[in-house]
Formats: structure tokens, sequence, C-alpha cells
């Protein structure tokens, strides 16, 4: 895989990239990098797509988006203008995991097909915050809110315990080693907390970006780990009713929140035989020998 730069909506943003074809744009959470896509990009690659993953904004090598906004609409604004900046084109995909979801979802209608992972639709996740074993499992959210927060996510081992919780009995060594270096200056580890921030309002949103309408646009492919530690699997089991016709949600058995490393050939089979033939292989599939 290659590594580049690109400027969209006011960020140099650098992405990994391997393949040629379509765009089949991915989106990584926290704490994480475009490394996680490791797996499936050149799968997607094999399909016929130009497989792009970004380190989103704040994320280095990434730069610290000046307007230092992080709320939702900010998200969807960038993968926009991204989409654009890569060429646009009307085949192109885009697939999403926990905060890279964020935007599939109010994204989806503009792309010809659209998968999510680990965060539930809206509508779904309307109650996160009430049940008391999620509100356990959400502390960092809140810790997140406080002036504590750069300090005690800096520590070592809190990171690293946040990916065995969420995933457990995965090996997150090799993803660690990428997430310290993203988020290993001080500047890159407020941008990655400024997306809790902005979440809940401890942070004002920007007047530079509209706010986004509630809902899904268009049919997603839905997947959650049986065995999340980050969002429990009972928020997922009515996922399909909070999206739009067409959509579909799966649970993939003996995975957690990081669950296309943990079953990345599952998790890339469904996602594959959802996004379908690109147009080009689709005419390299009908076209005969020889004509």
């Amino acid at each position: 895989m290659e590594i580049r730069t690109i400027h969209a909506n006011g960020v140099e943003f650098a992405y990994l990239t391997v393949g040629e074809g379509p765009l089949a744009l991915c989106l990584h959470g926290f704490p994480d990098t475009a490394h996680t896509w490791r797996y499936l990009m050149p799968a997607l690659a094999e399909r016929g797509y130009r497989a792009v993953a970004p380190f989103m904004r704040g994320y280095a090598p990434t730069e610290v988006p000046a307007d230092g906004a992080y709320e939702a609409a900010a998200l969807v604004a960038d993968v926009r203008a991204l989409h654009e900046e890569l060429g646009g084109d009307a085949d192109a995909v885009v697939i999403g995991h926990d905060w890279g979801a964020f935007p599939v979802y109010h994204l989806a209608g503009r792309f010809r097909r659209a998968v999510a992972l680990a965060v539930p639709p809206p509508g779904a996740v309307a109650t996160v915050f009430q049940e008391y074993e999620q509100l356990k499992r959400s502390f960092y959210v809140f810790l997140f809110q406080t002036a504590l927060a750069e300090q005690a996510a800096a520590r070592p081992g809190f990171l690293e315990n946040l990916w065995r919780d969420w995933s457990p009995g995965y090996d997150a060594s090799e993803d660690l080693q990428f997430v310290r270096r993203s988020l290993g200056a001080p500047a890159n580890l407020s941008a990655a907390i400024g997306y809790y921030r902005a979440m809940l309002g401890t942070t004002p949103p920007s007047d530079r970006y509209p706010a986004v309408e509630p809902g899904v646009t268009g049919p997603v492919l839905y997947l959650h780990g049986a065995q999340d530690g980050a969002l429990g699997a009972d928020l997922a089991k009515d996922a399909q009713s909070h999206l739009p016709a067409g959509s579909r949600a799966d649970l993939v058995a003996g995975a957690g929140h990081f669950l296309h490393l943990e079953r990345p050939r599952e998790v890339n089979n469904l996602i594959l035989d959802w996004l379908g033939s690109t147009s080009a292989e689709s005419t390299q599939l009908v076209r005969r020998p020889g004509s």
C-alpha cells in the first residue's frame, strides 16, 4: 500500500491506497488508524476497487484541523470533500468503522453502496446512555468531557486496555503501534478526544458546518461483533428497523468491537458480497475471449 496526501475541506489528509478502479473509501474510528483496513483493502483491490483509507482529521500524519471542529457535520464535510477530490465517481462505495460510521449514515445515498461497522444507526443508539451496563462500558466518553482526559488517555496502558476490553482475546499489539504513532503527540491526542467533546456538546459546534439531519440517507450493510465490549450487541438487535429499505444488519459471532480485524475473512466476505461487482469487473465478466 502507498501513502499519499490530499487537500480536502481545508485539511491536509494523509491516506493509504491500493488498487485501481472505482473509489472504495474506508474510514477508521477511535483509537485506531487507517491501518485498521490492512486486511480489507487488498481484497477490495482484487475486486477491482481503488481502496483509499484516510487518517481522519487530527490523526497523524493527517494534520490537526485549523478550525478545531470535530462534530459529525465536520466529518460529513470531510468525507464529501474527499469523495470529490478523489474523483467523485458514481460507482464509489464507502465503509466506516466506529467514528467512521457516522458520516456513512449521513452520506449513504451519495455512494453506490455503504457499509457501517460497530456503531448502530441513529435511532438504535438513542438510549445508549440509559442502560447501566452500557454506561459502565462508556465511562471513557464522560471522562473525555473533563480536563483530565488527555492526562488519563496518555498514561501507559489506557488505550491498550480499551482495546482489550472492546475486543476480548484479540492481540492488538500491531494496531497499538500504529495508534501510538498517530496519537503520540499531545495535539493529536487532544484532537481524537475532541470528537467526544463535540458529541456531547462540551465543545460547541463550529459555525462553519450546518447541522446534519438525523437519519440514514440510503441502504446500508450494518455489521456488529457479538462480543463487542464498547457498544453491547443488545444495541444492535434493532438496527435493521432503523435502516432504510434494502438495508441489511448482521451480527458477527466470536468478534468484538474491531470485528474486521478479529474475523477478517468473514467480515471481508460479507462486505464484498454486499458491494457486488464493480462496473469494470462486470464488463470483464461478460466480455468473450477475443472480443
